[in-house]
């Protein structure tokens, strides 16, 4: 571990990666072995998901393809020097910003999507000019490995690596000093990783989770609300940083809304036969999800097989703010409704928890939409849909206070990965007097007068 973390610093300061042309040519490399591997990636991610092509290619490769396309076609004119304004008393000068590369750099990837979570960080990193050390998630066990031959194959380590492993392994990674951690998981996770990264001055992008809530106001279009919901809710089985946690439905609309919710769910038809679901990653989060149901609280599902780690959608009412399901992020398939009787209640509820990764709002008043954006912190959202912000990459992606610090996607992710170094070039052939020895009242009459005071 040592040895290619001193390797990859070595490398990095040889300039090698710093050439657009080279980042291109590898971007471009990665797309090729991607391509060539996306077979038994789809399998290894089949064996711990038992989650079918459709919504693998849909939740993992559609988003790593965009990701290198749009840095292949971009890195150029995001890695430019950019001219800034040149203030009075630097005058003659000139003033440049100079986007460089961070280094070496650190991407801890998340289990839930472990091929997209894991490649779009170290997308960005490579367009930037790093060096990239990758750990993915050692609960997607059969993908970590798939990932890790892969690269490995590929790739020069010294360049780009694989440590695969679980928390020893990540532990004595965050014991060494790299220039850059980007980490996707959990919020108690990410305390973790901040903590080391603090004794190395390391910079980090962490983009963690939450409870995202979901506001139905009276005015929704029903219908179309609770369809992509659903859609949003359970895909993957519920196991989506930016999934709907909660739903917050005004009383008025409430029985209208469950009933649709219960028809949609049964539309669905959510299993592996139909390519639809996936199992729970794991028996801890199964046990978890299922320690998380209220029978007297089901409204629709409840139901769950251990043998195969699957909890059906699950849908729960008459919810209390001080139930263990309100606590923490679900982070699977179960979905308690609750009710407000006005906004202001609503939005009073939301800002009382710890700010959200996301937030969606269903509702037809465009004075509202403003509302709850002025009002409400949060990472990122929608109005009248779930997720979908996700795959615009002209949006930068990420969370505020408890739900994650810095972003990515696009330029967004460049920028994560780059310093933006400052400076002003002057010339030798004029020199003013102004600022040396002897100091006089003319001269600080002009300094006054040049910095307007």
């Amino acid at each position: 571990m040592k040895q290619i973390i001193n390797q990859q610093k070595q490398y990095f300061n040889s300039n090698v990666t710093k050439p657009v042309v080279f980042r291109i040519e590898q971007l471009k490399l990665l797309r090729s072995v991607v391509k060539s591997h996306e077979r038994v990636l789809t399998e290894a991610i089949y064996k711990d998901f038992g989650k079918g092509n459709f919504n693998t290619y849909l939740t993992e490769f559609t988003g790593v393809y965009h990701a290198i396309d749009k840095a292949i076609k971009n890195v150029r004119k995001w890695s430019k020097w950019k001219n800034a304004a040149t203030n009075m008393v630097n005058f003659p000068g000139r003033s440049y910003i100079i986007p460089e590369p961070l280094g070496a750099c650190l991407i801890i990837g998340a289990w839930n999507y472990p091929v997209n979570l894991t490649l779009v960080p170290a997308i960005a990193a490579i367009a930037a000019g790093n060096t990239v050390v990758v750990k993915p998630s050692e609960l997607a066990a059969h993908t970590s490995e798939v990932l890790s031959n892969m690269i490995s194959q590929h790739f020069d380590p010294s360049f780009f690596a694989v440590v695969e492993g679980g928390v020893k392994e990540t532990t004595e990674l965050l014991a060494e000093q790299f220039d850059k951690i980007f980490f996707t998981g959990s919020v108690p996770v990410g305390k973790t990783i901040y903590e080391a990264a603090a004794k190395n001055l390391t910079p980090v992008t962490l983009e963690l989770g939450g409870k995202s809530p979901l506001i139905v106001a009276p005015d929704a279009n029903l219908k179309t609300t609770v369809k992509r919901l659903v859609w949003g809710k359970f895909v993957n089985a519920g196991q989506t940083c930016i999934a709907p946690d909660y739903v917050l439905v005004h009383s008025s609309i409430e029985q209208s809304f469950l009933s649709l919710l219960k028809k949609e769910i049964e539309a669905g038809k959510y299993s592996f036969a139909n390519d639809n679901y996936a199992q729970i990653i794991s028996k801890k989060h199964f046990n978890r999800l299922v320690s998380l149901i209220d029978p007297a609280k089901v409204f629709v599902g409840g139901n769950h097989d251990h043998a195969n780690r699957i909890v059906a959608p699950t849908v729960v009412t008459n919810v209390s703010v001080d139930d263990k399901i309100m606590e923490d992020e679900i982070f699977g398939p179960i979905l308690p409704v609750l009710t407000y009787e006005n906004i202001d209640d609503a939005i009073s509820f939301v800002k009382s928890k710890p700010k959200p990764l996301a937030l969606y709002l269903f509702s037809e008043d465009g004075s509202l939409h403003r509302r709850i954006w002025n009002e409400i912190s949060f990472g990122g959202g929608m109005v009248n849909d779930v997720l979908m912000h996700f795959v615009n990459d002209n949006l930068p992606f990420g969370g505020v206070g408890n739900s994650g610090i810095g972003s990515y996607h696009g330029e967004a992710g460049f920028r994560s990965f780059s310093h933006f170094k400052s400076v002003i070039r002057r010339p030798t052939f004029i020199e003013f007097p102004i600022k040396y020895f002897p100091f006089s009242k003319l001269k600080s009459l002009l300094i006054r007068k040049a910095f307007g005071v």
